[in-house]
């Protein structure tokens, strides 16, 4: 029995829902600094000689060579170079989550983790990049990763956005929790999940040997995540009027 194509009203209330659950946890890897380390990365030298401070000051330039949000380093990233950033470090780390199914070879493809996961993965990156490059309208964004992730021309004008999630204990388990629903509440959500970018088919075929394949698809699901992100950035070139003004005093990069 085929599984009806979701509407376009579903997909415009499913990417909204994920949009919602995906933007708290980019702004608590963009913005948190528990630590204090991400600010002190703009000091030249330790406020101090002692021995604490000095540690803490080579502990900092650690984590600004790493060039995270709020960093010294990432001030000095270009536009391209900050979208990047999310593609090679959080979407290489997210990928190592999509690919660990596949040690268990033929058994993970009867379940829907791989798809889901992937689907995460390749959302909340190009939710990422695209907030880079000043695409922040809800709506926008919605149309970009139907676009991407689903081959859907959608135009979801009007859209009521949902709002993000607030507790900072929850991000986590709110983006779970709300991939998790479309898949199991919305007919044919893992089928439409599917029709992302997917790795070449020789990688998938070498990522069901069991045990050894998890490799394989680790590369497979790295290349097509970049293969989102090139199909997302020529998405934002093609709407331009998607992209937000920025701020008259802000400096061009």
């Amino acid at each position: 029995m085929s599984v009806p194509e979701l509407s376009e009203q579903q997909i415009i209330d499913a990417l909204n829902r994920t949009i919602a659950a995906i933007n708290p946890v980019i702004d608590v890897l963009s913005q948190t600094d528990v630590t204090g380390l991400r600010a002190k990365t703009f000091d030249a030298e330790p406020r101090n000689g002692s021995i604490v401070r000095r540690v803490e000051h080579v502990v900092a330039k650690a984590v600004d060579f790493t060039a995270l949000p709020g960093t010294k380093h990432w001030d000095e990233l270009s536009m391209d170079e900050r979208a990047q950033w999310w593609v090679t470090r959080i979407g290489g780390l997210n990928t190592v989550g999509v690919a660990f199914p596949n040690i268990f070879g033929l058994w993970a493809r009867r379940l829907p983790v791989t798809t889901v996961l992937g689907f995460v993965n390749q959302a909340m990156v190009l939710v990422a990049v695209a907030r880079e490059y000043r695409v922040t309208d809800r709506e926008r964004q919605v149309e970009l990763l139907a676009s991407v992730l689903g081959n859907r021309a959608i135009t979801p004008r009007g859209l009521t956005p949902v709002p993000d999630a607030i507790p900072v204990e929850g991000k986590r388990k709110s983006l779970l929790k709300a991939t998790w629903e479309i898949a199991r509440t919305l007919q044919g959500g893992v089928d439409e999940m599917g029709k992302r970018p997917q790795p070449a088919r020789v990688l998938r075929w070498l990522s069901l040997v069991p045990v050894v394949g998890a490799p394989f698809a680790y590369a497979g699901e790295r290349l097509a995540l970049q293969h989102a992100v090139n199909a997302g950035r020529a998405w934002i070139v093609a709407h331009p009027e998607a992209i937000a003004h920025p701020p008259k005093n802000a400096e061009p990069r």
